[in-house]
């Protein structure tokens, strides 16, 4: 028992030596005496890229339509390109916690993490088919508007909600992590640079809307790229060239293999990063209301679908300047710990430390860099202060004030985003109170909840048969076990230590003794068990297994309360999936199960006079107009209501007009006898229970009750 001790030992002995024996010579000295400093054209850099940002919002505050309308605060108009929308897609979720996390990452753990690369491609390509052309044909403002007209009010009502929670917790977090980090290598004012930041951001996006964000995005994402190129640059030369960077990271065993191990309770493998990210990249950029309202602002929806898939070789690119950030750091310290200098927050103040270091000497590259750290907050920050707007202004206020004026809706849409910005001031202070491991927990909670949100939308897209209960049921078993197994991790996870160098080699070991030791590593060290072993679920598969837990639960109570019939369902809101993959079932089963018809088709174009969307949706009515076509709740040739504010579709959109782009969004129009009324519109229903689908419901009962009287009267 005693030599298997002793033998464990000396390996890992061995392996921390040579993890760092092979650099010791060259390892670069770090004075952490002294705090380092800015220099003039530090706070230049740094302050021009806070007065770009200002200024792009002031310019789109009194440029255009000067933010007078709803669809032009928080839908852009519907008028962006996709070269501006990929790249804000980007920014939205490439934040401060990733430029100080991943190469943190990577100089602790090795390269295991760019394996999650492989994701990416799945995780976009299946938005860009699926979930973009769902959404986006239904012309929506919030996504959860979605889970209304599949489900029912209630589920739209609890998802609102939980994407609320989400990004406030997310936001506190986003902007707290570049100050801390900042006030941590430089002495900078950490409250000084949280209300700066705060306050920039709030301001640029209450002025300029979504445009500002979207194009102050465009500017942060180029001032992200610009300074961890130049971080990389600078610590390859005075680690003494590309070849001695891959020298020093080979021998000190910080490149990865390939990590085929299936136990997902392992931390980072091929299966956890490449699979389980699957689901992550589709929590963020399929169903998140921040990049889902990016898309919605697109001109058409091949636009949409086009800055998708823009988006997938510039995360690459993000993601490998991280990683090879993380080497360089390596390279230049060696897997040096840094705990003693830097203190108990060494991880996250590393990055910034190493940035500061390696750039002393060169004026305006920290400053660079430091913008670059601010311009991902930003970035974050800013698009989530508009969708936090957006969701709460259509989805908890507008239902409850039909009749509100656009002046005031507008008015509101501001006030809400600004009052965002002081909430997340609060909750970067709430973060600084809670200690050492926030961050960690919050990242967890904001993956946790990613994944019940993701299974409820997936529940109603994909199966026509589920129901509000089972939505209802489902979402909440969701969270209950992503908040178990999040918080159970937390509180019963072991004082964590830090890991041996990935992929060791002990080359002093013969081949028979090394199989031994290893042997009696796996033997020896204990692994958890029971309910400890389903806490320590790698946080990477946190999203597939709570969105599988949605589906299946919800799944279970739609067919114990009843499964949706095919007629009950909302044209638009499925895609037709199941129905291709069950077409082997008899008709009759295929019948139950909702599967007979595709539902993903487009429903007709709805004509209601020149009244925009946002208009009518407000209720409120201005001089008639004659209707150059009429579908639902108005007669061909009568007047209906119109305002002379709005631009008709055909004259927006010069697609709808011809008819090839349909127009099924939840429009709330007028259905009585036709004749011009003034003031707001009192009796409005939505255009999936209009006369065309009660008249097709009517039909079709008509026809059941046909065919059973022939078969009573066969019978007889």
């Amino acid at each position: 028992m005693w030599t298997k001790t002793l033998l464990i030992r000396l390996t890992l002995r061995l392996r921390e030596e040579d993890s760092f024996s092979s650099c010791s010579q060259e390892t670069i000295t770090m004075d952490p005496s002294d705090h380092k400093h800015f220099t003039v054209v530090d706070y230049v850099v740094f302050a021009i890229l806070l007065a770009a940002s200002m200024g792009i919002g002031l310019y789109y505050a009194l440029s255009g339509g000067r933010q007078r309308t709803t669809q032009e605060f928080l839908m852009a108009d519907r008028n962006m390109h996709c070269l501006p929308v990929s790249l804000s897609l980007i920014a939205s979720f490439q934040s401060a916690v990733a430029i100080i996390g991943v190469p943190a990452e990577i100089y602790t753990h090795g390269t295991q993490y760019w394996f999650i690369g492989c994701a990416y491609f799945l995780g976009l390509l299946i938005p860009a088919q699926v979930y973009i052309p769902v959404f986006y044909r239904l012309r929506l403002f919030s996504t959860y508007q979605y889970l209304e007209m599949r489900f029912s009010k209630a589920v739209r009502i609890c998802g609102t909600l939980t994407f609320i929670c989400q990004m406030v917790i997310y936001m506190g977090v986003c902007v707290y992590t570049p100050a801390f980090a900042l006030n941590a290598v430089t002495g900078f004012e950490l409250w000084g640079t949280v209300l700066a930041t705060g306050l920039v951001c709030t301001l640029y996006t209450t002025m300029g809307g979504l445009k500002a964000v979207i194009w102050t995005d465009v500017f942060q994402t180029l001032v992200m790229f610009a300074g961890q190129l130049a971080v990389i640059v600078v610590g390859v030369q005075k680690s003494g060239g590309v070849s001695e960077v891959w020298r020093k990271v080979w021998e000190g065993n910080r490149i990865s293999g390939l990590d085929l191990n299936p136990d997902p309770t392992e931390r980072h493998t091929f299966w956890t990063l490449g699979v389980g990210g699957i689901f992550l990249m589709l929590s963020l950029y399929g169903v998140n209301q921040t990049q889902v309202q990016r898309y919605l602002s697109s001109r058409t929806e091949k636009e949409a679908v086009r800055s998708c898939y823009m988006v997938f070789p510039s995360l690459q690119l993000a993601l490998a300047l991280s990683c090879v950030m993380g080497l360089v750091m390596f390279a230049c310290y060696c897997g040096e710990d840094h705990s003693d200098k830097l203190g108990s927050h060494s991880t996250d103040a590393m990055v910034l430390y190493f940035v500061m270091d390696m750039l002393q000497g060169l004026p305006g590259l920290p400053g660079l860099f430091v913008a670059c750290l601010f311009s991902a907050a930003l970035s974050t920050i800013s698009s989530a202060f508009n969708s936090l707007a957006t969701v709460t202004m259509e989805d908890l206020i507008k239902p409850h004030f039909p009749a509100m004026t656009e002046a005031r809706a507008i008015l509101l849409s501001k006030a809400l985003a600004m009052s965002y910005g002081l909430l997340c001031l609060a909750m970067a202070y709430l973060t600084h109170l809670m200690g050492d491991s926030v961050l960690q927990v919050a990242l967890k909670i904001f993956g946790m909840v990613g994944g019940p949100i993701l299974g409820v939308f997936s529940l109603g897209m994909f199966f026509p048969w589920a129901n509000s209960t089972g939505a209802l049921a489902g979402l909440g078993a969701g969270l209950s076990v992503a908040l178990w197994v999040g918080i159970g991790s937390i509180f019963t996870r072991s004082p964590g230590t830090r890991p041996p160098p990935p992929n060791c080699r002990v080359d002093l070991l013969s081949d028979n003794l090394t199989a031994v030791i290893q042997t009696a590593i796996s033997s020896n060290l204990s692994r958890p068990t029971g309910l400890k072993r389903f806490y320590s679920l790698s946080y990477m598969w946190y999203s597939a297994f709570n969105c599988f837990t949605v589906i299946v639960i919800g799944l279970i109570i739609s067919f114990l309360t009843g499964p949706m019939k095919e007629e009950d369902v909302t044209p638009g809101t499925v895609f037709p999936l199941m129905g291709k993959l069950l077409c082997f079932l008899p008709e009759h089963l295929k019948k139950k199960l909702c599967c007979v018809t595709p539902l993903g088709q487009t429903p007709q174009v709805f004509w209601v006079g020149s009244t925009s969307v946002a208009h009518l949706e407000m209720g409120k009515c201005g001089p008639s107009a004659r209707c150059p076509r009429r579908r639902v709740g108005v007669k061909r040739g009568q007047t209906c209501p119109a305002s002379e504010m709005c631009k008709s579709w055909g004259e927006t959109d010069p697609q709808r007009r011809s008819g090839s782009v349909t127009q099924p969004q939840r429009l709330w129009v007028f259905r009585g006898s036709g004749k011009t009324q003034q003031g707001p519109i009192k009796k409005t229903v939505p255009v999936v229970t209009a006369r065309r689908v009660q008249k097709d419901r009517k039909r079709k009962q008509f026809e059941r009750q046909t065919e059973t009287k022939l078969e009573e009267q066969g019978n007889m």
